[in-house]
């Protein structure tokens, strides 16, 4: 596992996007994620725009806490929304879920985004793409050495991520298992991979260039 300078190749075939948005918000109150508000509109618009900004397509998001009122409030033209009725059971059943999801499309490869972290937009996830080599390759951005979201997934490699997927683990394990075949992609000068968790994190909510209270400590 070793990280790359980003590429600059224009032959990339299409890459999806995968926007993980059904968490139901427990430590904030049970104010579900995708619905916060960042720049007045739901926090999912953004998530999304950075996906289609760095040139995924098509872009598909999960859903899952308050997937109604999401579909209502949140505009997600074009999307693909795929809903996950187990969200409750973490991140990996949604992981699941968007791979299934992926099906049929043809595409060669995937990267895949939280709709908690609104400090990563479309220049680390263009980076990542970037990686893409094969159907059969591994990636992810890395911020100071340590591996950390957007990460990217050949097509290839989703049945076996998919398998091991659980909890709220994700993809962690299938990543720790095949170490050496991923690529890290350093990301810190483009992105902040901070993620809202607490009420402490709802500054992460202001957009660049506004005002904010320093960050509390999480303990």
């Amino acid at each position: 596992m070793k990280p790359i300078a980003p590429s600059d190749d224009a032959t990339l075939p299409a890459i999806a996007g995968l926007l993980l948005a059904a968490g139901g918000g427990r430590r904030l109150g049970g104010r579900p994620k995708a619905l916060l508000e960042y720049a007045g509109r739901p926090l999912v618009e953004h998530a999304v725009r950075g996906l289609r900004e760095a040139g995924c397509g098509p872009v598909h998001v999960v859903l899952g806490a308050a997937a109604a009122e999401v579909r209502e409030r949140a505009d997600l033209a074009d999307c693909v929304l795929a809903d996950n009725p187990d969200w409750a059971d973490g991140m990996g059943s949604s992981l699941r879920a968007g791979l299934r999801s992926l099906a049929g499309t043809g595409v060669q490869g995937v990267v895949v985004a939280l709709v908690d972290q609104p400090g990563i937009g479309a220049a680390a996830i263009a980076r990542v793409i970037s990686a893409y080599r094969s159907p059969s390759s591994l990636a992810a951005a890395s911020y100071g050495g340590r591996r950390g979201h957007p990460v990217l997934f050949g097509a290839e490699r989703w049945a076996g991520i998919a398998d091991g997927a659980s909890g709220d683990q994700g993809a962690r394990d299938y990543l720790k298992l095949h170490r050496e075949a991923l690529t890290l992609v350093e990301c810190g000068d483009v992105a902040d991979p901070a993620d809202i968790d607490t009420p402490d994190d709802l500054h992460l909510l202001k957009p660049a260039g506004t005002s904010a209270a320093p960050r509390a400590t999480k303990r």
